[in-house]
């Protein structure tokens, strides 16, 4: 039976194994100062990559708006602007989504109403409305707006396209939602549907 060993016999055992282990380190198992911190850089810019890799064509800029009790977005590139409703004119004879005409810096838009146009549940106006005129290649238009949320980022992945509650008109004209529940309108299919049509351009 050995005899226990004795307090500084332990350590000198713990120094012996902590000098293999730097001897094992010196022949290759550990890397030099230059070595280490190219690694790091190179871990670096693989951690950084998506974030480089990203383009602006993944994200949509969105002109964020509420109608009917419910949030809403289009694209800011079909927002020619955005203007409070001062008043309109009814013209007779057009379908039920649209409210009328409104001169805008002496030219004139039809305004339609999206409460309608989406089968939502439709309310008064107020003098706090606001009009966003689309503007497109084959037409203008105003779009009555309750309130106007301002302008934000949405990854366009983040779009979901396939859902059971988008049907009918509400397909047609919408791109998808989000999981926040923003509803983001497809404004080149507005601006080309010939059914929006309301008066010819100039």
């Amino acid at each position: 039976m050995s005899e226990p060993l004795k307090e500084d016999q332990r350590w000198e055992q713990i120094r012996q194994r902590l000098a293999r282990f730097e001897q094992r380190l010196a022949e290759g198992f550990g890397v030099d100062a230059e070595e280490r911190d190219a690694r790091l850089l190179e871990r670096s810019r693989q951690w950084a990559a998506p974030e480089e890799e990203e383009q602006a064509e993944d994200w949509l800029e969105v002109l964020m708006f509420s109608i009917g009790g419910e949030l809403y977005g289009i694209g800011s590139e079909h927002v020619a602007e955005v203007l409070p409703l001062a008043q309109y004119t009814p013209l007779p004879g057009t379908p039920p989504h649209v409210l009328g005409i409104v001169s805008v810096r002496g030219h004139i838009v039809s305004l339609l109403d999206l409460r309608v146009l989406l089968e939502l549940p439709a309310g008064g106006l107020s003098d706090k409305n606001f009009m966003a005129v689309l503007h497109g290649d084959q037409m203008e238009f105003g779009l009555l707006l309750d309130r106007v949320q301002g302008t934000a980022r949405i990854r366009r992945d983040a779009v979901q396209q396939q859902l059971a509650n988008l049907s009918g008109v509400r397909a047609r004209y919408l791109l998808g939602v989000t999981a926040e529940q923003r509803t983001v309108l497809d404004g080149a299919r507005l601006l080309s549907d010939p059914n929006l049509r309301v008066m010819d351009e100039e």
